[in-house]
């Protein structure tokens, strides 16, 4: 990716397989590629290929392309730690360095938003959008807010928020742009040859999806899971009915880092004194947004009748950076 322009090609880099279909002016038409945290070919097949192809020849022949603005030109030299520890070194410059990277220049400059910048494309399932993958943005089955908002099996979705969508590609790419905050989005569908515009409810951490296959370098990595509990579970504890309190389900090896290690069953109720988050539901992901990778963090714990604090530290991942 050295010589690339990646501020034109702009795509999640932790995608495995990513196509831009494109005229010989650098216009884009479409996307192709994907991907969730479930796995990396989840929305790869053979014959949506082949339909993006077929779309994009469409639209070439068709000539009435409005032209688009092109995006300022960026380049891997321009990534200052990037060019340091890479190129200087003669190094390859792969996708997921410079998305890496790019995080923690925003880091050290404190622009970094966590909901943003380290939870890319967020998983349309959330939403209740299941799509028949060979045939592209046509839809195979709907649950939850897609749902309650209308979309039924067969439809085939056109706009997101306005932008005309092909693919899969497209769609994540611009719901992926969507900001964090907002409660709703919109979605325009064919069904019966008519366009149905549909309003569909975000619901709370809608973006929140599994970072394990980033390997962000940004991620404070805390080796521990939890599930949240419940407002009764709280009240009984005399916990705050709208904190973060968790019970720790998973542990790893590596909670040697926790002195006195966590215990299954532990209900973490504060990190750093702080019980209350209005974002956070559970005790890791508070720290993911609020900590530093590498900071030690003292969490507060319940075990049975005893009150007690571990000293968590977190670790800062340096995956394939040298």
């Amino acid at each position: 990716m050295g010589s690339i322009d990646i501020g034109l090609f702009d795509y999640d880099r932790h995608n495995a397989l990513y196509y831009f279909v494109l005229n010989a002016d650098e216009q884009i038409y479409l996307r192709y590629g994907g991907r969730d945290a479930e796995s990396a070919t989840t929305y790869l097949n053979l014959r949506s290929l082949e339909l993006a192809l077929s779309q994009g020849l469409e639209m070439h022949a068709s000539g009435n392309i409005p032209k688009t603005e092109r995006p300022e030109p960026l380049f891997a030299s321009q990534i200052p730690k990037l060019n340091e520890r890479t190129l200087k070194n003669g190094a390859c410059v792969e996708c997921h360095l410079i998305a890496d990277y790019q995080n923690i220049h925003r880091e050290l400059d404190g622009e970094l938003d966590r909901l943003r910048d380290m939870y890319r494309s967020p998983d349309i399932k959330t939403i209740g959008i299941h799509l028949d993958v060979p045939a592209g943005l046509r839809v195979k089955s709907t649950t939850g807010a897609a749902q309650e908002a209308g979309m039924l099996a067969g439809d085939l979705l056109t706009h997101l928020n306005g932008t005309r969508i092909r693919t899969f590609g497209d769609l994540q790419y611009y719901y992926d742009l969507v900001p964090r905050e907002d409660k709703h989005v919109s979605i325009d569908v064919r069904r019966d040859d008519k366009e149905i515009h549909l309003k569909v409810s975000l619901p709370a951490r809608w973006w929140l999806t599994d970072l394990t296959y980033r390997h962000w370098s940004v991620e404070p990595m805390v080796y521990f899971t939890t599930e949240p509990l419940s407002e009764l579970q709280k009240s009984e504890l005399g916990l705050p009915l709208d904190g973060f309190a968790g019970r720790v389900t998973d542990r790893d090896r590596f909670q040697i880092n926790a002195q006195p290690p966590l215990k299954a069953q532990d209900v973490i109720c504060a990190v750093n004194g702080i019980q209350i988050d209005k974002i956070a539901n559970t005790p890791e992901l508070y720290i993911k947004l609020r900590c530093r990778a590498g900071d030690s963090v003292r969490l507060e714990i319940l075990r049975g009748d005893t009150r007690l604090e571990s000293t968590l530290g977190t670790v800062r991942q340096n995956f394939r950076k040298y």
